[in-house]
């Protein structure tokens, strides 16, 4: 894959540096926060008409890495290059990690390292798609605000309760910048597009990238819960509000009527009527649908799950959930880990 021009000292129009990125790709990253990263740099460049922005890609080994689509990328070298200046430059502007669905294996000492000693000098440090993960692990996200991807989210705030982990599109705080993956990764670079030429010229990048507008941090990841649920009754998409809120000490139904003005027996029939299956049957599958997420991407105990999900036992977690999933949680787990790679230790 050819990557930017990697002469950070290159001048353009004798004016201005040009600002040399590097992305730290992780086994198993997701392509589109790579490649949405990537192209609003490249469109800056092109909407200019001179090179502002170059680049480099770099893995742990410097060996070709998998997406997690199964295309593989070929760095211009390794993490050890990158260290020793072996790239053609001494430090970059700005350094970027790129992961993906098995962030939680990765424990790499050397990398956290070069980003904290990075980011004490004063590089901006970015993490794309799930790697708040291993800014977090850096020791990076301490009191300080992040955005992760939705579905990564949870498991990410069981384990780093110290970190503020917003369901924002990206987050831009003490020269850290994290965002949710996907798309989200064209509008945090637009944000810098914008910081570093002006709204001008990302307002161009955006017009190229066919994109009709520069989304602000704080947009949403998800569809809207009416769109994620195909139901439009406010006071029911209250209730749904009110139990996604409440998974860790579930409201009871008297509760939940009490807080939504309705009778208990209204809210059994809004359920009933329009979702097809009683509140409480709606709430328990709500829950284990956040338990499973937990039990494949993070290292939680049963038990820890259980009570993160709102069970009282691990042994009424363990009953509920086979008859939803038709396997046991640790039966669930071993077969998602039996499917993955091994633990990635650098």
């Amino acid at each position: 894959m050819a990557a930017g021009d990697k002469n950070a000292a290159t001048q353009t129009g004798g004016i201005e540096p040009v600002r040399h990125f590097v992305f730290i790709l992780i086994p198993d990253f997701t392509l589109m926060a790579f490649s949405s990263a990537v192209e609003p740099l490249r469109m800056a460049n092109r909407v200019l008409k001179k090179e502002a922005y170059s680049w480099s890609v770099v893995t742990l080994d410097g060996q070709p890495v998998k997406a997690s689509n199964g295309l593989s990328v070929v760095p211009d070298g390794s993490l050890a290059d990158l260290k020793t200046g072996r790239l053609g430059f001494h430090r970059p502007d700005m350094v970027l990690v790129c992961s993906g669905v098995t962030v939680e294996r990765l424990s790499s000492a050397d990398l956290f390292g070069y980003l904290r000693r990075l980011h004490g000098q004063g590089v901006p440090i970015g993490g794309m798609c799930t790697s708040a993960w291993l800014l977090a692990r850096a020791g990076l996200l301490e009191d300080r605000r992040c955005a992760i991807h939705w579905e990564t989210l949870p498991s990410f705030a069981e384990t780093f309760p110290d970190v503020e982990v917003q369901a924002d599109l990206f987050e831009v705080e003490d020269n850290i910048y994290t965002c949710a993956g996907g798309t989200a990764a064209i509008d945090m670079m637009l944000h810098l597009v914008g910081e570093q030429l002006g709204p001008a010229v990302a307002e161009r990048v955006s017009e190229q990238c066919i994109i009709d507008r520069v989304r602000k941090p704080q947009d949403r990841q998800r569809l809207p819960l009416n769109a994620r649920v195909g139901v439009h009754n406010s006071k029911l998409l209250a209730m749904i509000e009110l139990m996604e809120s409440h998974l860790a000490e579930p409201l009871t139904l008297a509760q939940i009527a009490d807080k939504t003005g309705l009778s208990r027996r209204h809210v059994e029939r809004l359920f009933r009527q329009l979702l097809g299956r009683s509140p409480a049957r709606y709430y328990l599958d709500l829950r284990l649908d956040r338990a499973r997420h937990l039990l494949l991407q993070s290292d939680m105990s049963i038990v820890e799950v259980a009570i993160a999900c709102g069970f009282v036992s691990a042994s009424h977690f363990s009953k509920c959930y086979r008859e939803l999933y038709g396997r046991s949680p640790q039966a669930d787990r071993r077969q998602a880990g039996g499917s993955t790679a091994p633990d990635l230790i650098s």
